[in-house]
């Protein structure tokens, strides 16, 4: 089959023409109307920048929220997708109870304000539980080498338990929709492929794990993808409790210099490298699977 090019056209040239003029138009207006002094050279400053102790280049506090939003993400989708698999496989199962916990789990968390969670969780799981767990202090007993690969992978000492809070808020909240696609992908599976592979011998345990789970997983990536792209967007919610993430770091940043233009068309330009990254490597894998398959 082949797929016609995409032709530029003349209502094209003007929606994009449109869009231009409203850009310039707005830059001037804002320059003018506001008396607003652009400044953009001190932006680099505070996405990377020379240490002259150390002597080398070390990453600003932009750049730090940005790494911090990568970290926070990513945890954040691995938790979530467990979390979101095992309710979607309660939600698709025969047992009632399964079937009314994973009911009950989809419809309380969808239903309340992300927000709210944090809150809870940042002052009951961040303030009461880790640190009855001893979570801070396993962290600052560790050598120094060990406690420089936390920090690379998580966050330093003083923000660990807070770090936490957080990727366990919003894995929760998103395990409640990725259940949601899990239990589409499973319920999208042939018949056939049940009674196939009951046929071959497989128990149900064995049915799910080694047919229809990979099956469903391969139908569930595009959807996946944008719930992923969703919760590095959801994280910037998580600066409400000051994890110095890429949203908490412009406001720091916006308070001190004033620049507030310039610093969040800069954060605006960040999340979108990073969401349209994702959004080109999914897409990638996508069509590696369906060749797979």
């Amino acid at each position: 089959m082949t797929l016609n090019k995409p032709k530029i056209t003349l209502l094209d040239i003007i929606v994009i023409s449109l869009i231009l003029g409203a850009g310039i138009f707005i830059y001037i207006r804002v320059m003018k109307g506001l008396e607003y002094n652009w400044e953009w050279s001190f932006i680099l400053n505070y996405l990377y920048r020379f240490d002259a102790q150390s002597g080398s280049w070390v990453p600003g506090m932009l750049a730090q929220g940005f790494f911090t939003t990568i970290r926070l993400s990513i945890w954040a989708t691995v938790l979530a997708v467990i979390i979101g698999t095992v309710i979607g496989l309660f939600r698709t199962s025969s047992n009632l109870l399964q079937k009314l916990l994973g009911f009950s789990y989809v419809q309380t968390i969808r239903n309340i304000p992300p927000l709210v969670l944090i809150f809870i969780f940042y002052f009951f799981v961040s303030n009461q539980i880790l640190p009855a767990m001893g979570v801070d202090d396993f962290f600052r007993n560790q050598p120094e080498h060990v406690q420089r690969i936390l920090t690379f992978l998580f966050a330093p000492a003083g923000q660990f338990s807070s770090f936490v809070a957080a990727v366990i808020t919003l894995a929760i909240y998103e395990a409640a929709y990725i259940a949601e696609i899990i239990r589409g992908g499973i319920n999208s599976i042939p018949r056939g492929q049940w009674e196939a592979s009951a046929a071959l011998g497989f128990n149900k345990r064995q049915q799910m794990l080694l047919v229809i789970l990979p099956q469903a997983f391969q139908r569930c990536l595009p959807p996946l993808a944008g719930q992923f792209i969703s919760t590095i967007k959801d994280s910037a919610i998580v600066s409400v409790i000051s994890i110095q993430e890429l949203t908490f770091q412009g406001m720091e940043l916006m308070a001190a210099t004033y620049k507030t233009f310039e610093i969040w068309i800069t954060i605006t330009l960040l999340y979108f490298c990073l969401t349209f990254s994702c959004s080109k490597l999914i897409g990638r894998l996508e069509k590696r699977l369906a060749r797979k398959y």
